[in-house]
């Protein structure tokens, strides 16, 4: 086998430094790019100063490095049709057309293909205005699920245990704009431990990733705002077998097979986040892209060779996976006031440290080489062991070789399953 493979990776965060990670493993790639990167995906690959959203950019650089394969990370290039302009220029690209990303982009779109297809999740009305929104959540039990209808960096949904908190929800999303004019879904509050369940989609073909589990509240116990994610663990011991089969068979296939049927086949990567209700599981959302943190437990434990997977879904081929059977647990260390405001540029130490893998987040080298904090998110500190419990041990001994006052971290990141 060759290892003769140029692959650009779109992104800058911990997502995109897990699948640098990962590629840097196969025995097809010889050389790897990032846009942007970070500090951390640059001891691993080549960063090149262009912006996600810049599309046609990314294009020229691919086409003038003879770029094999670009796979992308963040759903801000999706939306901004990266793969549509790719495959205009006849460049190889693992991620979704702007017209089959709609089903991250747009909840209503998300929705209708569910109902469509016969795909379990909770029922739920589309609002515009803000005050029918609000009598109609004043007219239904709590809690209310809030939901902005575009993207919203992971941030578009709230969990209103009252009115008056709903009542501040739909005017952020409805009267402030708060993430861009739009209208908003309200749906019915599901119960159950929610999990997080990828797979790579081609068409119609469907191969899943290992369950994950992510943690949204800033705090331990599950407690403070909403967050993009501060930690994840895989496997999920309370995802049997036979829920995630379900879960393949009831919500997974028939959105790649309804995307087909409507127009807009899949390629990349479909994240399900799901509910496990007393029904069986139900979809609360879907992404068109691998899910962050998510993917910094869930790439580790991959033993087959991700290019091959990546490819084989570009080119429509059948692909095996292959996984470690050991648990990866990760932690995310966060700026102070991460998600509201908070500052940058604190000295990071400690990262030679540590003897699992540090993912970067939101982080950028000095002139003097030093690494400094460059965002909300800063690092995801893994750790890997025979089970969740010693997973978690060397999770929170990594963590805890690490120095920068400015960060905090929850400690008790697989809590639902420990």
């Amino acid at each position: 086998m060759s290892k003769d493979k140029k692959v650009l990776v779109v992104g800058s965060g911990g997502r995109e430094h897990a699948i640098v990670d990962a590629l840097s493993r196969s025995q097809k790639v010889s050389k790897i790019w990032c846009a942007p990167g970070n500090a951390g995906i640059g001891q691993q690959a080549e960063c090149v100063d262009i912006k996600v959203e810049d599309v046609e950019a990314l294009a020229k650089f691919a086409k003038e490095n003879e770029i094999d394969l670009t796979v992308v990370g963040p759903e801000a290039a999706l939306a901004a049709g990266i793969a549509d302009v790719f495959q205009r220029e006849n460049l190889k690209i693992f991620g979704p057309t702007k017209k089959a990303a709609r089903i991250e982009s747009s909840k209503e779109f998300a929705k209708k293909i569910m109902e469509k297809y016969d795909i379990p999740t909770g029922s739920y009305r589309t609002f515009t205005d803000f005050n029918e929104a609000l009598d109609y959540v004043k007219s239904r039990p709590l809690p209310a699920v809030i939901k902005y209808d575009g993207l919203a960096a992971g941030k578009g949904v709230v969990v209103a245990l009252s009115y008056e908190e709903a009542e501040m929800a739909l005017s952020d999303m409805l009267l402030d704009a708060a993430f861009g004019e739009g209208k908003v879904i309200i749906e019915e509050f599901m119960e159950g431990p929610e999990f997080s369940f990828m797979c790579v989609v081609s068409g119609e073909r469907v191969y899943p990733l290992a369950i994950a589990q992510d943690h949204k509240r800033a705090y331990d116990g599950d407690k403070g705002p909403n967050t993009g994610g501060m930690g994840a663990y895989s496997p999920v011991p309370f995802i049997s077998e036979e829920i995630r089969d379900e879960a393949l068979i009831k919500v997974m296939i028939p959105a790649a097979k309804g995307l087909v049927k409507e127009g807009s086949p899949f390629v990349g990567v479909l994240y399900g986040g799901l509910i496990l209700t007393k029904q069986g599981p139900k979809v609360i959302e879907f992404n068109a892209r691998f899910g962050d943190p998510e993917t910094e437990v869930v790439l580790p434990r991959l033993e087959s060779d991700i290019y091959e997977l990546f490819e084989s879904a570009v080119e429509g081929w059948d692909c095996e996976t292959r996984w470690n059977p050991e648990a990866c647990l990760g932690v995310v260390l966060a700026s102070e006031g991460y998600p509201g405001s908070y500052k940058k540029g604190a000295e990071i130490k400690g990262l030679d440290l540590t003897d699992g893998k540090v993912y970067h987040m939101g982080t950028r080298l000095d002139e003097d080489g030093k690494v400094l904090s460059a965002g909300g998110r800063v690092l995801m500190v893994t750790g890997m062991g025979k089970d969740l419990q010693a997973a978690h041990s060397a999770a929170m001994k990594n963590v805890k070789a690490i120095e920068c006052p400015t960060l905090f971290h929850r400690t008790d990141i697989g809590h639902q399953a420990l």
